[in-house]
């Protein structure tokens, strides 16, 4: 008889919608890697048509690799296109730096969270729900994260923007899921520095960073209709 395992499969905003399950667990054979569960996973859930699919895998919080051999208990996140959408602590503030919230963001509490008296510049870059794309009519946004990983992923940019601009003492990144009225923020960056300078090329930096590689999406609901928003590959 052959030795299975078993692995926890998480799935997000149009893959949690194609698959009809959002956290489900998966039996494999002993040293399954990803690709094989992925197979599985087309074969069980044909509707998804998985190979017809941009998306990447995470396992126990990480990116990795198709050929990554599986362990019992695993937990592996299926990824769709992020929606295009650990740092200094030393602004010894009670909320932590890097954060997935559901509830308002106030930006002058960001700016809080890096403040110190050492340091005299703090820039702040706001991300607000447009209600006009283009010829797109937006009512409202519905965003969606992998709260784990993305507050993960949100610190480990934190962490290059520390490594690439050794003038800048904190950052503090915070994004809001749930739904968003237009005007209302999304996500609030706040770098904070001795001096102004690399503060603004850290602010844009970050921006760029959580819509590459941060587990967020964002679903558009309008007069034309609900789609979800997917970045580039």
């Amino acid at each position: 008889m052959t030795e299975t395992i078993s692995v926890r499969v998480r799935a997000f905003a149009g893959l949690r919608e194609a698959l009809g399950a959002s956290d489900f667990a998966v039996a494999l054979p002993q040293g399954a890697d990803i690709a094989g569960l992925v197979a599985k996973l087309a074969a069980d859930y044909p509707q998804a048509r998985l190979p017809a699919r941009r998306f990447t895998v995470a396992v126990n919080r990480a990116y990795a690799a198709p050929d990554r051999v599986l362990a019992d208990g695993d937990e592996v996140a299926l990824i769709p296109p992020v929606g295009g959408g650990s740092g200094d602590v030393g602004a010894r503030s009670p909320r932590p730096l890097f954060e997935i919230v559901t509830s308002p963001i106030s930006l002058d509490e960001v700016a809080a969270r890096v403040a110190a008296a050492d340091r005299g510049g703090i820039t702040v870059f706001a991300g607000t729900v447009r209600g006009v794309t283009g010829e797109v009519s937006t009512d409202y946004l519905e965003y969606e994260a992998y709260p784990e990983m993305a507050e993960a992923m949100l610190a480990q940019i934190g962490d290059e923007i520390l490594t690439r601009w050794p003038s800048v003492a904190a950052v503090s990144i915070v994004h809001r899921i749930g739904r968003l009225k237009v005007g209302e923020t999304s996500i609030a960056i706040a770098v904070a520095a001795a001096h102004r300078q690399d503060t603004f090329d850290a602010c844009h930096y970050a921006i760029d960073r959580v819509k590459q590689i941060a587990p967020i999406w964002k679903r558009e609901v309008g007069s034309d209709g609900i789609a979800w928003v997917e970045g580039p590959a």
